[in-house]
């Protein structure tokens, strides 16, 4: 009797993981006709991948303690430089996620990656940057953001001229971040051929990976400067979206009866002969009525409005007053010319 054969698959080893990881993200970034959608299942299955096979890369690099706080770049082996990519390439795939229920939670994560890998990069001195600040969103609602709303207008108000410059500066930076990496990206087009055909020295080596860093030093600050925007847009959603969720409902009032209005008690008689199924009320009964339930448009005018109104009507009356006393005086004017004809009363012509 023959035993079983069992084969078992060889765990990739460190350098494997981390080069199919970085393969898969290539080939997700480049796409291809086929899938053009980063939505695409065939696309997503090797985002999965890819986050597997990096997610274990990172834990290898972590037990093995590959990164000290407590070390020069120097004393860093050229062949283990690029496990210090680990931590951005597993973040830019994890972006690469399209589950809009956990966008926010994969952004996040996403941003998490990113600083390890930049903290990591300052540490041991590499490029001129700064580590961007945590950004923290506040949601407020109703009167509380308008509130904040003016007094943020009022602060660039006071100093606009430093936000000016502040957006002027962070302008000039993004210009000159996308050169250095324009330049890092033709220099590592030079150097890739002899790497892909291990025909690379240990210098040149070293340098291509020092670039690669270099070059993820710039791409995690533009990422991370994205993050923050989506984070808010996310963050601000989904307490508008509690908001409207909890909102209780706008209590309607009891239904309105049919009837007919009425000039007076008499008509009120003669409709409510003709149309005994509907109810009929007088114009003082209406205006009682709903003078009693405050629901009559001048209700609602305030103090100041009423005796500005009040005012208006007693300078139409003093306006209307004094125009029938001067139609008074133009008739009596008239009647007087009438009974004094021209010439009434000249005696010096007399003989």
């Amino acid at each position: 009797m023959m035993a079983a054969s069992t084969t078992t698959e060889e765990p990739l080893r460190l350098s494997e993981l981390l080069e199919s990881g970085w393969r898969l993200l290539e080939e997700v970034e480049d796409g291809s006709a086929a899938e053009p959608s980063s939505g695409a299942p065939a696309v997503q299955r090797k985002v999965q991948r890819g986050i597997g096979l990096l997610e274990r890369a990172a834990s290898a690099v972590a037990e093995l303690q590959l990164f000290s706080h407590n070390e020069e770049l120097e004393e860093i082996s050229s062949a283990d430089l690029k496990f210090m990519l680990v931590p951005a390439l597993l973040a830019a795939l994890v972006l690469k996620q399209v589950n809009p229920s956990k966008r926010l939670e994969h952004v996040q994560r996403a941003r998490a990656g990113f600083m390890d890998f930049l903290k990591v990069c300052k540490d041991y001195g590499i490029g001129r940057f700064q580590l961007p600040r945590e950004v923290e969103v506040e949601v407020e609602s109703g009167d509380e953001s308008e509130s904040s709303g003016s007094n943020i207008n009022s602060v660039l108000g006071t100093d606009q001229q430093t936000a000016i410059l502040a957006m002027a500066s962070n302008r000039q930076a993004k210009i000159e971040r996308y050169k250095q990496k324009k330049e890092l990206e033709n220099q590592l087009a030079t150097l890739k051929p002899f790497i892909d055909g291990g025909q690379a020295e240990e210098e040149q080596i070293r340098e291509f990976y020092l670039l690669q860093i270099k070059k993820w030093i710039s791409t995690s600050l533009e990422e991370i400067e994205s993050i923050d925007q989506e984070v808010a847009i996310l963050i601000r959603r989904d307490a508008l979206k509690q908001g409207t969720g909890t909102q209780p409902p706008r209590p309607l009032g009891p239904p309105l009866k049919p009837f007919i209005l009425t000039r007076d008690t008499a008509q009120a008689k003669v409709f409510g002969a003709g149309y005994p199924s509907l109810a009929t009320m007088t114009v003082d009964d209406w205006y009682e009525q709903h003078r009693k339930q405050g629901a009559l448009p001048d209700q609602g005018i305030s103090q100041a409005a009423s005796a500005a109104a009040e005012k208006q009507q007693e300078e139409e009356k003093a306006e209307e007053k004094d125009d029938d006393e001067a139609l008074r005086k133009a008739r009596e004017w008239d009647e007087w010319k009438e009974l004094h004809p021209r010439g009434y009363g000249n005696r010096k012509n007399m003989g």
